[in-house]
C-alpha cells in the first residue's frame, strides 16, 4: 500500500489529483486544476445536486473515461448536501456518488483551511460574499488545466440563495455563497459555464 499524505499531488486516470483526506485504505481526491467548464444544469429551473445534469455527467460520461481497473478503485460515497447556511435553500436528497463536487462545508471548514467562523457567523454587511480578506481564499484559487496560467471560478454542490443558483468559488478564492446561475450566464454562448473540479474517494492499493 502506498503512503499518501494530505496535500500530495498524485496521478490517477488522465489527471493530477490533490489528496484532501485519508482513511485507513482510501484517500479523498480533488483534481488539482479545473478540468472542464460546464453549466450546473441543462434547464433553467429549481434543482439540487441530486437532480442536476452535472452530477449525471460526472457519474456516467466522466466516470466512463476511467479504465475498468481504475473504476474498481473508485469507492461509492454517500453524500449529504446541507441546506445553504445563510439562505436556507434546500440541499436536496442524499446521494450515492462515484464522482462528486465538494460542498461549502468541505471547502470552508475542512480541506482548504478553517473559515467556519465566517460561515456560521456572517457580519451584518455580509450578504453575498465571504470577506475578500479571508486568509484561506488563496487556498481555494484554481486554474484551468487547458490554460495553466488562467484562473477561473468553480462549482460546489451547495445551493445558492435560491434553487436556480449554486454556490461557487470565485477566481480570487472567495466564496460566492449567493450562488451563480445554474444555466443562464452572461458569456457569449449564453451559458453559465463554471469550472469543474471532480472529487472522489480512491481505494489505495
Amino acid at each position: 500500500m502506498k503512503e499518501h499524505k494530505i496535500g500530495d499531488i498524485i496521478p490517477f486516470g488522465a489527471y493530477q489529483w490533490r489528496v484532501l483526506d485519508k482513511k485507513e485504505n482510501a484517500v479523498l481526491l480533488i483534481t488539482e486544476c479545473i478540468i472542464d467548464q460546464r453549466p450546473y444544469h441543462s434547464v433553467y429551473k429549481d434543482t439540487t445536486w441530486a437532480d442536476c445534469t452535472l452530477r449525471h455527467y460526472l457519474n456516467h460520461e466522466f466516470y466512463a473515461t476511467f479504465s475498468e481497473d481504475e473504476q474498481a478503485r473508485i469507492l461509492p460515497t454517500l453524500n449529504h448536501t446541507p441546506d445553504n447556511p445563510w439562505y436556507g435553500s434546500p440541499g436536496g436528497q442524499d446521494t450515492t456518488d462515484s464522482i462528486f463536487l465538494l460542498s461549502i462545508e468541505d471547502v470552508v471548514c475542512k480541506y482548504f483551511g478553517d473559515s467556519s467562523e465566517k460561515l456560521y457567523n456572517p457580519g451584518k454587511n455580509q450578504r453575498y460574499w465571504f470577506e475578500r480578506k479571508d486568509v484561506n481564499n488563496i487556498n481555494r484559487v484554481a486554474r484551468l488545466e487547458k490554460e495553466p496560467g488562467y484562473i477561473w471560478w468553480w462549482w460546489l454542490r451547495t445551493p445558492g440563495r435560491v434553487p436556480i443558483k449554486t454556490v461557487y468559488i470565485h477566481g480570487d478564492g472567495n466564496i460566492g455563497i449567493q450562488g451563480n446561475n445554474i444555466l443562464i450566464g452572461n458569456l457569449s454562448d449564453g451559458w453559465c459555464t463554471g469550472g469543474v473540479r471532480p472529487a472522489l474517494w480512491l481505494k489505495i492499493i
